[in-house]
């Protein structure tokens, strides 16, 4: 075969220059990425709350809480998130044996999540979160990690990618299910047992690096502000 004219071969290079631009697009849309945004982004909070293993460890209740609730503080001015040991302020035996008050011990397991939610934005793709752990001095008595789970319509079932909070860059991703009604949430997580507010400090804390919210963010999470949330 002889060679080609410059036609031809200007031709077969917008042709080549099309299939690569195609591939690209192709890629970026089954790749997406978030951040851990400020507190401008709407955020929520929801407890899971366990007996201690002592007391057979079993699942007590679940329920939305608002974030300050949650012990997770944001600056936006210093670009921090922090997060604290779940407290509770009633005394009740339910809380702490014996009762509450400083220096009681907590009686219960708490499972504080912050998270950001979105419902049909992120189906069927691999949605990777990334952010920085400026700092992570929890005691052993907490576990504090990072996730991202994706839940089915009616919030029945989920797959996660759940890694430690260690301190650094981080960034873990989830190939997400690509039916309709998903729910992806992404954030923190941190378990442990109660404690008496203003006994936190023996205890450390995490803190995260926050970059301000985008436009756009308000809008992708507004199926988790309406959607019927569930134990998670």
């Amino acid at each position: 075969m002889g060679p080609l004219s410059p036609g031809k071969r200007e031709n077969n290079m917008k042709r080549n220059v099309c299939l690569l631009a195609a591939a690209l697009t192709a890629s970026a849309a089954h790749a997406q990425t978030v951040s851990v945004d400020d507190s401008t982004a709407p955020w929520l909070g929801f407890m899971n709350v366990f007996e201690l293993p002592a007391n057979g460890g079993g699942f007590v209740f679940a329920s939305g809480w608002g974030v300050p609730d949650l012990n997770s503080s944001f600056d936006d001015v210093g670009g921090t998130l922090t997060l604290s040991p779940n407290t509770i302020g009633d005394p009740d035996p339910f809380w702490y044996q014996g009762g509450g008050g400083p220096g009681a011990a907590g009686n219960k397991i708490m499972e504080a999540n912050l998270y950001q939610e979105a419902t049909d934005v992120y189906n069927g793709v691999t949605l990777t979160f990334s952010g920085d752990v400026i700092s992570n001095t929890f005691t052993q008595a907490h576990v504090a990690e990072i996730f991202i789970k994706d839940f089915a319509a009616d919030y029945s079932s989920f797959t996660e990618t759940r890694v430690a909070m260690t301190p650094g860059a981080f960034s873990i991703s989830h190939a997400t299910d690509a039916g309709l009604g998903r729910h992806i949430q992404w954030g923190f997580t941190v378990t442990g047992e109660n404690v008496w507010a203003g006994d936190e400090g023996p205890f450390g804390n995490a803190v995260i690096g926050t970059i301000p919210t985008p436009a756009s963010a308000a809008l992708l999470g507004l199926g988790g502000l309406f959607a019927t949330r569930r134990r998670r």
